[in-house]
């Protein structure tokens, strides 16, 4: 559903531009509103109402009285805001998550299959670089062969 790499800029107002491409298969699906939280590895998850209903209830199903459940639930949710593209297709950020990315100025808006990810761009190339060498092994250890 989303894939690549789009690199953007927030605007003064702290609003990050969502990629046409990514706009438009919320055109196609009838998505309007969609849900952004923190995310794991200091990213930001995006993800439309019918996937975050999915991980809401897979997280909600997670036994309270696990202190590890309370605990990722409370910062998984507490982090969650719904946002609206405008117009000219930009999401206002807030404050907090913007904080929690380490997300100044400049953005890297990466499509993970069934959500998007957004990143300060110096986070990202930093993941990437630290990753990439690892691809080959992880593809290894985590696709089972038929």
């Amino acid at each position: 559903m989303f894939y690549g790499e789009h690199e953007h800029t927030l605007d003064a107002k702290g609003r990050v531009i969502i990629p046409a491409k990514f706009r438009e298969i919320f055109k196609e699906r009838y998505v309007e509103k969609f849900v952004i939280t923190r995310g794991l590895d200091q990213c930001l998850f995006v993800f439309t109402e019918d996937v975050w209903k999915a991980q809401e209830k897979k997280f909600r199903d997670l036994s309270f009285t696990h202190q590890e459940s309370r605990k990722f639930n409370r910062l998984f949710f507490s982090g969650a805001s719904e946002v609206v593209c405008d117009k000219q297709g930009r999401v206002l950020i807030p404050e907090y998550l913007k904080s929690y990315g380490s997300i100044k100025q400049d953005v890297m808006i990466i499509g993970v299959s069934d959500r998007i990810e957004i990143w300060a761009k110096e986070m990202w190339k930093k993941f990437f670089e630290d990753n990439k060498d690892s691809f080959e092994s992880l593809a290894e250890k985590l696709i089972i062969q038929p």
